[in-house]
């Protein structure tokens, strides 16, 4: 067997790339080591993708956005504001309107259950993808080709692509240095029901231990008006919350989150993640690219995690599918250093802004916090700033 392109790893940035490549004529392999059953439904676990407009677009490109089986959440409005746990937030505060952007939403929330749901239809439906899971790959890459082996199968292909996250084997395997940024924070993760609707707006608030976001989701029969909460918290503390029973749970959620949404109760499962920033020494080696979590991962501050791997995949796509559409190699040399000269800058830069914004919002002293609030008020009062935010926002 042979194909232009391997992904190994079928999540939302690697299984993305696999279709938006066969969407574009590529005879694509995908390695993963859990089941990809082609009719999955599990049930709602709590997680959501906040996707920014750029993002969808990759997906409607790749089949995916029409898969997606149930309503996505458009976020209209976004207010950024500052404060302490239990008290009003600072009236200085940011409030970005999508009508003032002259544009539709920022973005959508996509259960993310609705989104492995799609992958996992457009990857066996057969249309220029084989996949080969549950399995784990060995690869050996030279100069020419790369051969990969799943089991007792092989096959050979121009590129691979690493997929696997931020413990990648294929990075080390190729002897790629990691820089890494630990923060003594956890993220929580978990969806809550609310009494009033949202409207579509989200909330980024932020507090002495780290930001707690409110966003907006589509609601269900049982949840009519619905949103994710994405909270930053100390190491020990956010342990101890995230077992809390449900009343005491939500209590705690409306002590960050405020009144405004009515009363509240914790929907489906809760999350928690260490958090940490790393970034790749390079993108690529020999027939190898790093895509998503393989190649860098940021503090979820800004949201902008997964879009940063749904880019990745964009710049990827254009190189290989460029380069296939000329009758040339897609794991050359000059495709894979096009990718890294695309990607590493704009990466870089959102490492070091979410970086510098969670030392700067993750403080209680009071100086501190005069100097971040009225920032926050001045960027609401300067139209082509607030603008250039909101273009970013939108990816």
């Amino acid at each position: 067997m042979e194909f232009d392109v391997c992904v190994v790893g079928a999540g939302p940035v690697g299984g993305t790339l696999a279709c938006r490549l066969a969407a574009g004529g590529a005879r694509v392999a995908v390695v993963d080591r859990a089941a990809l059953p082609p009719m999955e439904h599990p049930d709602f676990d709590g997680r959501a993708y906040a996707v920014a407009a750029g993002s969808r677009r990759l997906l409607e490109e790749a089949g995916l956005w029409a898969r997606l089986p149930y309503p996505v959440g458009p976020i209209l409005d976004i207010r950024v504001s500052d404060g302490r746990v239990g008290r009003r937030a600072s009236p200085l505060h940011l409030h970005f309107d999508h009508v003032e952007a002259g544009a539709g939403p920022f973005g959508w929330m996509v259960e993310a259950r609705s989104l492995r749901v799609a992958l996992n239809a457009r990857l066996n439906d057969g249309a220029g993808v084989t996949v080969f899971a549950p399995g784990d790959a060995v690869v050996e890459r030279g100069a020419d080709r790369a051969k990969v082996r799943v089991g007792g199968q092989s096959f050979t292909c121009a590129l691979v692509v690493a997929a696997e996250g931020r413990q990648s084997p294929l990075r080390s395997q190729a002897g790629i240095g990691v820089t890494r940024v630990p923060y003594k924070q956890r993220g929580l993760v978990a969806a809550i029901a609310h009494e009033r609707p949202h409207e579509g707006v989200a909330l980024e608030h932020f507090l002495p231990a780290g930001p707690f976001a409110q966003l907006p989701m589509a609601g269900t029969a049982e949840a009519p008006n619905l949103s994710a909460i994405v909270w930053t918290e100390r190491e020990g503390l956010a342990e101890r919350i995230v077992d809390l029973p449900e009343p005491a749970f939500a209590r705690e959620v409306r002590r960050r989150l405020g009144g405004h949404l009515g009363e509240l109760r914790p929907v489906g499962r809760r999350w928690l993640y260490p958090l940490g920033a790393l970034h790749a020494a390079r993108y690529i080696d020999t027939r190898l690219a790093l895509v998503g979590d393989a190649a860098h991962g940021i503090h979820p501050i800004a949201g902008q995690g997964l879009n940063l791997g749904f880019r990745d995949v964009m710049a990827l796509a254009d190189g290989v599918l460029g380069a296939l559409g000329r009758g040339e190699d897609p794991g050359s040399d000059a495709v894979l250093r096009g990718y890294q000269l695309r990607r590493r800058p704009d990466n870089l830069a959102m490492l070091g802004a979410t970086d510098a914004l969670d030392r700067l919002f993750s403080t209680d002293l009071r100086v501190v916090r005069t100097v971040r609030d009225l920032g926050i008020a001045a960027v609401h009062r300067l139209p082509g700033l607030k603008r250039a935010f909101m273009r970013a926002a939108m990816g």
